[in-house]
């Protein structure tokens, strides 16, 4: 499940398994459906 929060006045979706933020919903579900739930090895 993706969470909708908000940084410096904005909305970011954070992937609940790993925590990486993005800023487009679709973006965030597909990177949760194909997340290994580790900390991601690149820089966000």
């Amino acid at each position: 499940m993706v969470a909708e929060t908000e940084r410096d006045g904005e909305t970011w979706y954070e992937c609940d398994s790993c925590g990486m933020l993005f800023d487009d919903r679709d973006d965030a579900k597909t990177h949760e459906a194909n997340c290994d739930e580790e900390d991601p090895t690149y820089i966000q």
